[in-house]
């Protein structure tokens, strides 16, 4: 009986995970009082503080996880490459997915990471760095670009990435249609940029 009560357990955790982030990505992170958090994810205030250290150690366990996902779809386009296929359309196809799966999570990233402490931030900003670093080695490996410039590359390519299947999204244009538009972009871009 023990198992089953560990696996509701964390279930309950992961619902209440997703409830939080759904009145941040809705409300905005520094409009939710503690008071508030714990009414929306079923919770008295105090216990709150026994599930979740604090709102913005949630904030953060909430956009490191994004990272960690965004890392995961690079081992996809590794996979890809080691099966002779091409790198980009994979990438593009885990981003489109993940963006799907993840919208609130993103949202958070974009727009809450001001709200974290100084060392969170500087986390978040390694993590951010080694995911930019490895989708530019997969997609750029012959790149003859480096030091900052390379950096800039890197950030804006893991933006357009991470934005564009929302924002096309937004358009109501299809799977297809926004694969394509992306790939047509990004490549366009890397082109011009690493060539």
């Amino acid at each position: 009986m023990a198992p089953v009560n560990a696996a509701l357990r964390c279930a309950n955790f992961e619902e209440r995970r997703d409830r939080a982030m759904a009145l941040f990505a809705e409300k905005g992170f520094g409009q939710v009082s503690m008071r508030e958090l714990a009414a929306h994810v079923g919770l008295t205030a105090g216990s709150l503080y026994h599930h979740f250290p604090s709102k913005q150690d949630l904030l953060y366990d909430l956009i490191e996880e994004l990272y960690e996902e965004l890392q995961a779809t690079l081992e996809q386009g590794r996979r890809a490459r080691a099966q002779g296929k091409p790198v980009l359309p994979c990438l593009i196809g885990a981003h489109w997915q993940l963006q799907a799966e993840r919208p609130m999570q993103f949202r958070l990233a974009e727009r809450d990471f001001c709200c974290l402490s100084a060392e969170q931030q500087a986390r978040l900003g390694a993590l951010r760095e080694r995911y930019e670093a490895g989708l530019l080695r997969l997609i750029a490996p012959q790149t003859r670009r480096a030091g900052e410039t390379l950096a800039a590359t890197g950030h804006v390519l893991a933006t357009l990435l991470n934005q564009l299947p929302g924002m096309l999204r937004a358009r109501a244009l299809s799977e297809a249609e926004g694969l394509s538009l992306m790939e047509n972009l990004v490549q366009g871009g890397i082109e011009r940029t690493l060539g």
